[in-house]
């Protein structure tokens, strides 16, 4: 049978892929003012559904009829850039991360001048044909402003929600104000000034990146909630029950007999792979929060977050909504894995139980076996000196024949004596003879 072939990795090829930044010509193509639109949605089997996502992505490049000139498809990023003959630009970004994948969609409003607002794409015949792959995260709706930043009288009526976030971030120029609630369409509003002088390159998409990084890590964050809470739920009945088991068995374990050990150990079994599945499933779904919660504490650290006047700021609302979330799925893990070592511990010393009890019998048994076989010993004893006996007098009755005839023919004088003398030398002929045959049996 031949052994599969083994495909070694392109050295020049890995280093070549270690050193990419496919990212870095979006930013030629971007300018202020901008109408972004971001989605991202959590993939439940990334294997199979990032590649479908990169597939989708190209099919929406064809769908908008993207030049090959103005498009580029990597593993985990592609972009596609649509120019109208009115100079409107349009372009599609997709990236996919470990967990998720998005989707940001920039329209570029040919005349720098040109209004951009909340709401649908106003590019020239646009659609969204996405088929979502796993479950929504977030929906974003992004102005980037050339002009500075309105009073709040004006924004209030365009942004949701009863509060609204402002601060002024990586410069004095740049501010964004936004109320983190969703619109009637499902996004969450976002106005971002950046002023004249900062309205290219890569200082607008390293803004968006921020937003969005934020955003998405926050509710990815969020979204384990659910889960979390009905852990907890499950966890401390998972407790009850093993707490009063060990009293049981504490209680009991010193006179229980087999058949108890065995219904107490099967019960905890049951307990312990209902707590190892439990815990599997949260350790597969918890333990990114922790590196999530440091994705966007950085973030806002990278912001170089600054107050603006008549707003509460931005990491305000953020913060509040994730402080102690990390920490909390953190605890719920050792939880479950101090609960799962406890099963463990309690279904040991029952195992040790039953290996004793074992050992008890077990011995018991010896020592039963032992004394059976010391009589057996003795009884075989007992026959072999028996047998001994026996031939020796069939022999001695046999001699006693043979003397008498010889005595009948004159021979021997008396065959009674000669009958009696041979009697000792019959019992050691016996006694030879059975020697011989135990000899024979051991070989």
């Amino acid at each position: 049978m031949t052994k599969p072939e083994i495909i070694k990795p392109d050295v020049d090829e890995l280093i070549r892929k270690l050193h990419e930044r496919p990212q870095m010509p979006v930013a030629e193509w971007l300018r202020a003012p901008a109408h972004v639109h971001y989605k991202a949605f959590r993939m439940s089997d990334p294997p199979v559904q990032r590649p479908a996502s990169r597939d989708e992505f190209r099919s929406l490049l064809e769908a908008f009829k993207v030049s090959a000139d103005t498009m580029a498809i990597h593993d985990t990023f592609g972009y596609g850039v649509k120019v109208e003959a009115s100079g409107d630009r349009l372009i599609l970004i997709w990236q996919a991360h470990t967990e998720y994948y998005s989707y940001q969609t920039w329209h570029i409003p040919s005349d720098h001048a040109g209004e951009v607002t909340f709401g649908p794409m106003t590019f020239p015949q646009y659609r969204s044909p996405i088929t979502p792959l796993g479950a929504e995260v977030c929906r974003l709706d992004i102005l980037l402003m050339i002009k500075p930043l309105p009073g709040s009288e004006t924004l209030r009526p365009q942004l949701p929600g009863p509060v609204l976030y402002g601060s002024r971030i990586l410069d004095e120029e740049t501010a964004l104000v936004t109320s983190f609630t969703p619109d009637e369409h499902g996004r969450e509003r976002y106005w971002v000034s950046v002023g004249s002088g900062r309205s290219s390159k890569s200082h607008l998409q390293d803004i968006v990146d921020a937003i969005v990084r934020i955003e998405t890590y926050y509710h990815l964050l969020l979204m384990q909630k659910p889960l979390f809470s009905a852990a907890i739920d499950q966890a401390y009945k998972f407790e009850q029950v093993h707490l009063k088991q060990r009293e049981i068995i504490s209680e009991h374990i010193g006179h229980a007999d087999s058949l108890a050990l065995q219904r107490w150990l099967n019960g905890l079994t049951q307990d312990w792979l209902k707590t190892t599945r439990l815990s599997s499933r949260l350790h597969f779904e918890l333990s990114a929060s922790g590196p999530y919660d440091k994705i966007v504490h950085r973030t806002l650290a990278s912001l170089d977050e600054r107050t603006l006047p008549l707003y509460r700021p931005m990491s305000e609302y953020v913060l509040s909504g994730i402080t102690g979330v990390a920490e909390g799925n953190q605890q719920l893990l050792k939880r479950m894995d101090t609960l799962r070592s406890g099963f463990e511990g309690t279904i040991s010393i029952i195992r040790a139980r039953v290996d004793l009890m074992l050992q008890s019998q077990n011995l018991t048994l010896l020592i039963s076996v032992d004394k059976t076989t010391k009589s057996q010993a003795i009884l075989q004893y007992t026959v072999e000196g028996l047998s001994v006996i026996v031939i020796a007098y069939y022999l001695s009755g046999l001699m006693a024949y043979i003397f008498k005839g010889l005595h009948e023919m004159g021979w021997l004088g008396n065959a009674d004596i000669a009958a009696a003398l041979f009697v000792p030398f019959s019992l050691g002929l016996a006694l030879g003879i059975t020697i011989f045959g135990r000899k024979l049996l051991h070989k």
